[in-house]
């Protein structure tokens, strides 16, 4: 169980570190591009220094295809939390619906077919 559960906490932590990588700057844009690259890239470290356990540990119970599934649904959900309140974007029916195909998609990976 703990197996299971391991690297899915890791995911989620790496990807809180990645989205504000990626889309933290937003928020500054007065700041140089070079700055925000070299402070994305410090972020990101930690990011890879989650991340990377998370699919070593997690390959041990799913597989490659399963992994990447469970980490886009997790980068999904942690970018759809950050962009409402750190972003303050409005959260759209739109982007449900397209959530919920994603669902569908890791029913498909997920099946023991």
């Amino acid at each position: 169980m703990v197996r299971a559960i391991a690297p899915i906490i890791l995911l989620l932590i790496s990807n809180i570190f990645m989205t504000f990588a990626w889309y933290g700057h937003l928020k500054f844009k007065t700041s140089t591009l070079w700055a925000v690259v070299l402070v994305s890239w410090g972020i990101a470290f930690f990011e890879y220094c989650f991340q990377v356990p998370a699919n070593r540990i997690g390959y041990e119970t799913y597989n490659a295809a399963q992994l990447k599934t469970i980490q886009e649904v997790i980068t999904l959900v942690v970018f759809s939390v950050f962009s409402v309140l750190y972003l303050k974007e409005q959260f759209k029916w739109n982007y449900i619906v397209g959530f919920v195909l994603i669902v569908l998609a890791v029913f498909f990976i997920f099946k023991k077919w």
